[in-house]
C-alpha cells in the first residue's frame, strides 16, 4: 500500500446499502484502497458485485453510508453537493459508457464545456485535446453526426480538457467495437500518461485489465 502523501485517492472502509422493497441491499462491505498520481488502476468484477456502486462513490457522485473518501487531502465525504460539483470540476474528468455528450454543442463545444461552466475559457487547450484525439477535422460537427468511437473520443478529449488528477471511466468501451474499443483505449491511456492524470476504470474486459497498473477485483462488494 502506499501511503498517503503519495496518493490522489485515499478511500478508508467504505460501506453502501440500498433499500429494494424494505429490504436493505448491502452492496460495498468495508472496503479500502488507494491510487496513486498517474496510476492506472483497473476495478473488475462480475454485473451486479458493485464495481460501478463502488465508482460512484470514489467520485463523489454518491455518498458512502460510512467510511471516508479523500481526494487531494480533501474528504469528499463531508461536502455537500456544491462542494462536491466545485470539487468535480477542479480535480475529475469523467468518461462513461453512453458519452454523455451534450446534444445541441459541437464537438469542440462539448470538449470546452468543462472550461465554460468552470469560467475558465482556454482555447489553445481545447485546440490541444481536438488534435490529441485527432478530431480537429470534426470540430464543428454535432454529436448525431458523429460515429460511436468519434463521440468517445469527444468524451476522452473533453475528460481531460480541465487537466484533471484522476479521470473515472466507466464502461468507456461497452458500446463500441473491437476496432473502435481498442483505439479508444489506447488514446485514453496515452492521454493518461502524457497529462499525468491518474486513471479508474471500471470494465469486464479482459483486455483493458491486463493494460492496467493495477487490477482491484469486486467480488459480492468486497475487494479481493
Amino acid at each position: 500500500m502506499t501511503n498517503q502523501q503519495s496518493a490522489v485517492l485515499v478511500a478508508e472502509h467504505l460501506s453502501k446499502s440500498f433499500q429494494i422493497d424494505e429490504i436493505g441491499i448491502s452492496v460495498i462491505k468495508d472496503v479500502s484502497l488507494q491510487v496513486k498520481a498517474g496510476e492506472f488502476v483497473v476495478i473488475m468484477g462480475k454485473s451486479g458485485s458493485g464495481k460501478s456502486t463502488l465508482l460512484s462513490l470514489l467520485a463523489g457522485l454518491d455518498y458512502p453510508d460510512s467510511g471516508r473518501i479523500m481526494l487531494n487531502q480533501d474528504d469528499l465525504t463531508v461536502m455537500d453537493e456544491e462542494q462536491l460539483a466545485l470539487k468535480r470540476q477542479r480535480d475529475m474528468g469523467f468518461v462513461f459508457q453512453s458519452f454523455h455528450l451534450i446534444p445541441t454543442l459541437t464537438v469542440a463545444e462539448n470538449v470546452a464545456f468543462p472550461l465554460q461552466i468552470a469560467g475558465k475559457p482556454d482555447s489553445e487547450r481545447v485546440e490541444e485535446l481536438l488534435q490529441a484525439v485527432d478530431l480537429n477535422h470534426r470540430r464543428d460537427s454535432m454529436p448525431h453526426q458523429l460515429s460511436g468511437g468519434e463521440k468517445q473520443r469527444t468524451a476522452l478529449a473533453r475528460a481531460l480538457v480541465s487537466k484533471p488528477s484522476i479521470v473515472f471511466a466507466d464502461e468507456p468501451t461497452g458500446n463500441l467495437d473491437q476496432k473502435n474499443a481498442n483505439q479508444v483505449m489506447d488514446l485514453l491511456i496515452n492521454l493518461q500518461q502524457s497529462f499525468g492524470s491518474a486513471l479508474v476504470v471500471v470494465t469486464h474486459d479482459q483486455a483493458v485489465a491486463d493494460r492496467a497498473d493495477r487490477v482491484i477485483t469486486i467480488v459480492d462488494g468486497h475487494t479481493v
